[in-house]
């Protein structure tokens, strides 16, 4: 559904206002606010209809919406613009590559609740041992509970092709480290933003954050690169 298109809802349809769409969502988002929520309606990311007495309310099409939008941005990091286009590109009834997946990679759908595995299931989808998984969380790269999401599937599934190269989760325990100084240099840098702690500050803190996570893995990859191509050379 394009943001800002007109809305046909079906006779009986569910219609929800603000604070139960907040209800829905911060299971898996609990950070989530009512201002996140109208930041990401002005942003035209979202366009719930309207009470004659102004009141929005919230379709279900409009919640998945936004349970990926919320995903895109708390799983991988991607800013409002790409975002937008991705939603744009669906709402024009095309099937574009989800931004910042690998090829081959599983594109995220819009699918309530969320894809969740059990261990199981977890190791049947990646193709992994039970050793590889234990290995995994005792290496702080998978978060250990009674079940996962996709996340955990996408690191699993890549681990499971790097032991085939002879490396192991124990010898990535830096990578975790690293991530760590990453998240400790946004925070640095979105610091005096967002103890500003007015609604439009923390909401574009929020949207900065991914941006330079972006530019963060940019920076990584191009290095790797680089290294690669002596190494090659």
């Amino acid at each position: 559904m394009a943001a800002g298109a007109a809305k046909s809802q079906a006779p009986g349809a569910q219609l929800l206002n603000i604070g139960q769409v907040l209800a829905r969502l911060r299971t898996d988002f609990p950070d989530l606010s009512n201002s996140k929520l109208r930041f990401l309606e002005e942003q035209g990311l979202v366009s719930p209809s309207r009470t004659s007495s102004g009141y929005r309310k919230f379709c279900m099409s409009d919640v998945e919406r936004l349970r990926l939008i919320l995903s895109m941005q708390r799983d991988h990091y991607l800013p409002l613009k790409v975002i937008r286009s991705y939603l744009s590109e669906l709402d024009a009834g095309r099937s574009p590559t989800f931004p910042g997946l690998p090829d081959g990679a599983a594109t995220p759908t819009i699918i309530p609740g969320g894809k969740r595995y059990k261990k199981n299931e977890l190791l049947r989808e990646a193709q992994s041992p039970p050793s590889l998984l234990a290995e995994a969380v005792s290496a702080s790269l998978i978060q250990p509970g009674e079940s996962f999401g996709d996340d955990a599937l996408t690191m699993l599934t890549s681990l499971v092709a790097l032991q085939k190269c002879g490396i192991e989760p124990r010898h990535l325990r830096g990578f975790r480290t690293a991530a760590a100084r990453e998240v400790d240099l946004i925070e640095s840098a979105l610091r005096p933003m967002v103890r500003r702690r007015d609604t439009a500050s923390r909401a574009r803190a929020a949207e900065l954050a991914g941006d330079i996570a972006v530019n963060l893995e940019s920076v990584r990859a191009s290095l790797v690169r680089s290294a690669l191509g002596r190494i090659t050379s």
